[in-house]
C-alpha cells in the first residue's frame, strides 16, 4: 500500500453573523472604519458607544439597509454582502416602535406576517397569539397603540419582530424611550424571551448599564472603530483602553512613575494613618445610595478620586466633608496603561 493519503480538511463551526473588515462613509465622513466582528448563533451582542460612533450605521449595513464602502458581512457562513434587507429573515425592533397607530395590537403583528408569503391565515393566527402571549401581551390584543404604555408598545413592535421566526433580531436603541423603572423590567424581559427562544440578537445602546446586564458578549466602539469585544465581565474588569474603562462604569485615573493607572472606586481601601496608604485625600463629598456611600475626595495634586463604601463603614469611620481619609490601592486591582488618553 504505497500510496500517500492527504489529511482530511478540518472545519470548525462558522459563526452566525461575520462582519469583516468593513468600512462606510457618508461624504467626507467616515462612519465605519475597518470594523470587524464575530457573533455566534444564540447570542445576544450589544453594539456599545457615544453618539456618533457608528453604532446604528453598522447594524443597518447588518440588515442590509445601508451599504458599505468595502468589506463583507457573511450570514450563517455565506456572503451576505449584496444581499437584499428582504432575503436577510431578520427581525428589526427600532427606537420608535414605528407601530401602525391605525391598526390594533394584533393588526400590527398581522401587518408583518402578511408579508411573508405562504403562510396561511390559521398559520397567522397561531404565530400572532403566540407572539402575544410570549411578550404577555394576549389581552391586550384588540387594544390600539394609543391605549397602550410605553413598556407594551415596545412590546408589541418586539412580538411583531418575532413573530415572523426571523433568522436573527436586530434592536436599535429599543429602551431609549422609556423611564428608568418600564427600562429595567423590559431588560429583564427581552432578556428572557431572547434566551427562550434561542434568536441570535444584536442591540444597539448607549447605555452601559444595559449592555452589561443583558448581553452575552460587547461590542465597545468609539469614532466609527472597535475599541474592544468581550464578556461584559472582562470588558468592566478588563478594560483595554482608558476610553473603555472611562466609558463603562466609574474609573478613577492616576500617574504613577510614568504610568497611567486605573481603578474602580469600589477597590479602592481606606484606611488609617497608622497603616501603610498610598495616598492621603481630603473629602470634597458624600453620596449616599442606599447600601453603599459614595465618597469624593481630592488628593494632594488636587486631582479628584471617588471610591464606593459600605454605607455603614462610612457611618462607622464618621468620614463627613471635612475628613482626611488615607487610601490603599491594591496591586491586584490596578490597570496600567502606557498612555493617559482619554
Amino acid at each position: 500500500m504505497g500510496g500517500s493519503r492527504t489529511a482530511p480538511t478540518l472545519r470548525y463551526p462558522v459563526p452566525f453573523l461575520e462582519i469583516r473588515n468593513i468600512v462606510k462613509r457618508f461624504d467626507k465622513q467616515t462612519a465605519l472604519n475597518d470594523v470587524s466582528a464575530e457573533i455566534e448563533k444564540g447570542e445576544l451582542v450589544c453594539i456599545l458607544g457615544p453618539s456618533g460612533c457608528g453604532k446604528t450605521t453598522l447594524l443597518r449595513i447588518i440588515a442590509g439597509l445601508e451599504t458599505a464602502n468595502s468589506g463583507q458581512v457573511f450570514i450563517n457562513g455565506k456572503d451576505a454582502t449584496f444581499l437584499p434587507a428582504a432575503r436577510r429573515n431578520f427581525g428589526i425592533v427600532f427606537q420608535s416602535y414605528a407601530l401602525f397607530p391605525n391598526m390594533t395590537v394584533l393588526g400590527n403583528i398581522f401587518f408583518g406576517l402578511r408579508q411573508k408569503k405562504g403562510l396561511s391565515k390559521d398559520e397567522m393566527y397561531a404565530k400572532a397569539y403566540e407572539a402575544l402571549r410570549l411578550v404577555d401581551l394576549f389581552e391586550h390584543r384588540d387594544k390600539y397603540p394609543r391605549q397602550l404604555s410605553g413598556g407594551m408598545q415596545q412590546r408589541t413592535a418586539l412580538a411583531r419582530a418575532i413573530a415572523l421566526s426571523p433568522a436573527f433580531l436586530l434592536l436599535d436603541e429599543p429602551l431609549s424611550a422609556l423611564d428608568a423603572k418600564v427600562r429595567q423590567k423590559l431588560r429583564g424581559e427581552i432578556r428572557a424571551i431572547q434566551r427562550n427562544l434561542g434568536v441570535t440578537t444584536v442591540m444597539v445602546t448607549h447605555d452601559q448599564e444595559e449592555a452589561l446586564t443583558m448581553a452575552d458578549r460587547i461590542i465597545v466602539m468609539k469614532n466609527a472603530a472597535v475599541e474592544q469585544i468581550g464578556t461584559p465581565r472582562e470588558i468592566y474588569y478588563n478594560p483595554a483602553t482608558p476610553f473603555v474603562a472611562n466609558f463603562i462604569g466609574t474609573m478613577n485615573f492616576y500617574k504613577n512613575e510614568g504610568e497611567t493607572c486605573a481603578i474602580r472606586p469600589e477597590d479602592i481601601e481606606i484606611t488609617d494613618m497608622w497603616n501603610s496608604y498610598d495616598f492621603a485625600a481630603q473629602v470634597k463629598a458624600l453620596e449616599f445610595k442606599g447600601a453603599l456611600t459614595r465618597v469624593y475626595g481630592i488628593l494632594p495634586n488636587m486631582s479628584e478620586i471617588c471610591m464606593d463604601i459600605s454605607s455603614e463603614t462610612a457611618s462607622e469611620m464618621r468620614i463627613n466633608e471635612k475628613s482626611t481619609i488615607f487610601l490603599r490601592m491594591p496591586q491586584g486591582n490596578l490597570i496600567k496603561y502606557e498612555t493617559a488618553a482619554l
